[in-house]
């Protein structure tokens, strides 16, 4: 008897998995089932969809004010603080340029432009130097 409930136990199983996997697919269905449920945006920043009308560019403060903030006014994700000249030296140190090329393509944890696509390259820049004045 125990013989042949290991033989007629597994054949079972076996039969309910191949019959599990005969269901037709819906692919509308299954494209309704994945579609995101939301998307995220950063405060103060621009959305990609809709970029800000044209208008004069911002400054330096105010772009560190309105987007950069975030982080570097309190070191979050090991960000340099604002005004912090033992944190800011190094970076300072490897050049102006070095620090424009992160800003506008992202560096470990900030995102390109802040996470604000809508800056343009001089904008950036801009905030790059505030903030280089504000460590020195």
């Amino acid at each position: 008897m125990i013989k042949f409930a290991r033989l007629v136990v597994p054949a079972i199983a076996v039969l309910a998995l191949m019959a599990c996997g005969k269901q037709p697919v819906d692919e509308e269905k299954t494209a309704e089932l994945i579609q995101p449920v939301g998307r995220v945006e950063m405060a103060g920043a621009a959305s990609a969809s809709t970029p800000e009308a044209g208008g004069a560019p911002k400054s330096g403060e105010e772009i560190v004010q309105t987007v950069c903030t975030a982080c570097h006014g309190a070191g979050l994700l090991n960000s340099p603080k604002i005004g912090d000249k033992a944190a800011w030296g190094p970076r300072i140190a490897q050049g102006v340029e070095t620090l424009y090329k992160s800003a506008l393509e992202g560096k470990n944890a900030m995102p390109a432009r802040g996470g604000n696509p809508a800056l343009s390259d001089a904008e950036i820049k801009s905030a790059v130097d505030y903030l280089v004045k504000q460590a020195k």
